[in-house]
């Protein structure tokens, strides 16, 4: 399986890249995990909506241009559905199965998402209510695709 994680901005704590580091480590037995960055656009001070949006949509453009294609894409959106880890390793699974082995998971910016990027989705995530960095979620993902290949396979990470 072929797994692509496109974000917006480059990792800036050790501690984050680190724990990034580890897991891609792990996922290899398992994944050909590949991470492709672009550059965050920078919002102007107080932006109307019209200012907000076409950053968002210079941002997007970029961020899907990464997208390899004919992935599944997932889009890693505070409006999409949440699920259990549970449930994400039955959803990666099933897609191999059904002969979708290029997934590509997308997230954004600290700014959010362009409506194109929601709309290129295959699926929207919602890791929780809670508001985390895009730079944390980036971690937390690559530990749940991690997860998600140990409960697939009935290994003693998950409990």
């Amino acid at each position: 399986m072929r797994i692509t994680v496109v974000c917006a901005g480059r990792i800036k704590e050790k501690y984050l890249s680190a724990g990034i580091a580890e897991f891609l480590k792990r996922l290899r037995p398992f994944a050909q995990v590949e991470i492709r960055e672009v550059h965050e656009e920078k919002m102007p001070d107080d932006p109307s909506e019209a200012e907000k949006e076409q950053v968002l949509r210079r941002e997007g453009e970029k961020l899907l241009k990464l997208v390899p294609s004919g992935s599944y894409l997932f889009v890693l959106d505070v409006h999409g559905r949440e699920m259990s880890s549970e449930e994400l390793a039955s959803r990666i699974d099933g897609l191999g199965l059904s002969g979708r082995s290029n997934l590509a998971f997308l997230i954004g910016g600290a700014f959010g998402l362009s409506r194109e990027v929601r709309a290129a989705a295959d699926e929207r995530l919602s890791f929780s209510q809670l508001t985390f960095t895009h730079q944390m979620v980036r971690l937390l993902l690559v530990e749940q695709i991690y997860r998600a290949f140990k409960i697939n396979r009935g290994e003693k990470y998950h409990w």
